[in-house]
């Protein structure tokens, strides 16, 4: 393999260290090769005092990174014993603490697709930023799985219910309404993102931000606000989709619809886990918990069917067992949350990094 076909590229330009994600036949997936070169990368650059900033940009045309190598977690959860995706995440989820605690400003650029594993290496950044190109979302229900790589943790400070919308839906959002659920920072027009890339090279990360900086587009979600705070108010995923089918909003009803193709267990074990991470409070406890959940998802069938449905043979008609919210029962969701032994992530802020859960805020405030 070349250096120039390595899934993961590296480069130092002035002041900046860049990042590349290099699988674009593949909208740059990340699988664990990956997610080890880039945490080695972030190891060598915190100590060297010649890099103030790190950037994260994806190869290609269509986005940062469409998430995570599920194709590799479905066939470890269809034939194997699920031991690689477990370590997989294992070293993702803490690569995801790592970023949020960086001690240098991480700049994430979030151009086009970005979703699901893409979230974990970009949202959790110092300097987030986002594109009239930019779609991101955390899509998991659809395959019969739950947000993961702490995306529970930031679509639960999501203002209002707007992130048990997009985590329960999982729609995807574009510039504007990034900013307002505060997955993103700053926005700034895709064409000026070369030359922004070469500010970072010669001046602070806040300074080159600063003279890029734009108005986003107009968003969607600020002008639904009212229905979703007022149906995603609910303890319940069955009184959620009733209070939608209930609403006079045509947009309510439209969401209902989309909840009733994803996964019942996953749409319940989502809400759990929404609901849990607002009392949790930091990063790191609702990153262990979602590494019991995920390794609770490789046992059940629907991740390996709603993989199968939707990625790999692609007829989008996945069959969910069970198939239906009634019959998935309070104890089918309290099992995704069964400690793991001596098999726990165990996280601690103090193994990734130094600073508080307003650490991000002090880099961008500096």
């Amino acid at each position: 393999m070349t250096g120039s076909e390595a899934p993961v590229l590296l480069r130092i330009d002035g002041r900046a260290a860049h990042i590349v994600l290099n699988r674009p036949k593949a909208l740059n997936a990340l699988n664990h090769a990956m997610v080890l070169r880039i945490d080695e990368a972030l190891t060598a650059w915190e100590h060297d005092p010649a890099v103030e900033t790190v950037v994260l940009t994806g190869a290609g045309e269509r986005g940062l990174c469409a998430g995570g190598d599920i194709r590799a977690v479905h066939d470890d959860a269809r034939d194997g014993d699920g031991t690689a995706s477990a370590a997989f995440w294992r070293d993702e989820y803490r690569l995801n603490a790592r970023i949020a605690r960086y001690p240098k400003p991480y700049v994430a650029v979030m151009d086009g697709i970005v979703m699901g594993g893409g979230v974990g290496v970009s949202a959790h950044g110092s300097v987030r930023i986002v594109t009239e190109r930019s779609r991101v979302a955390m899509p998991e229900t659809g395959i019969g799985f739950v947000p993961d790589v702490g995306g529970t943790y930031l679509l639960a400070l999501a203002p209002g219910e707007l992130g048990t919308h997009l985590a329960l839906t999982g729609g995807q959002i574009g510039a504007a309404d990034a900013l307002l659920c505060g997955l993103a920072d700053h926005s700034m027009p895709s064409a000026g993102l070369p030359a922004f890339l070469d500010d970072l090279a010669r001046m602070p990360a806040r300074e080159a931000v600063a003279c890029h900086v734009q108005a986003p587009p107009e968003g969607e979600l600020a002008g639904h606000r009212a229905w979703i705070d007022t149906c995603y108010d609910a303890d319940t995923v069955e009184e959620i989709l009733r209070r939608l089918l209930a609403h006079g909003d045509a947009a309510a009803k439209e969401a209902a619809q989309t909840l009733l193709t994803k996964s019942p267990t996953a749409l319940k074990v989502t809400l759990a886990s929404l609901r849990r991470a607002r009392r949790l409070g930091s990063l790191e406890p609702v990153l262990d918990q979602e590494y019991r959940v995920s390794c609770a998802a490789l046992s059940t069938p629907d991740l390996v069917e709603g993989v199968r449905a939707q990625i790999i043979d692609k007829d989008r008609t996945p069959r969910w067992s069970p198939g239906t919210l009634a019959e998935v029962t309070d104890a089918d969701v309290e099992r995704f949350f069964s400690p793991l032994g001596e098999n726990e992530l165990g996280v601690l802020s103090t193994e990734v990094g130094c600073g508080d859960s307003g650490h991000r805020l002090g880099i961008l405030n500096e």
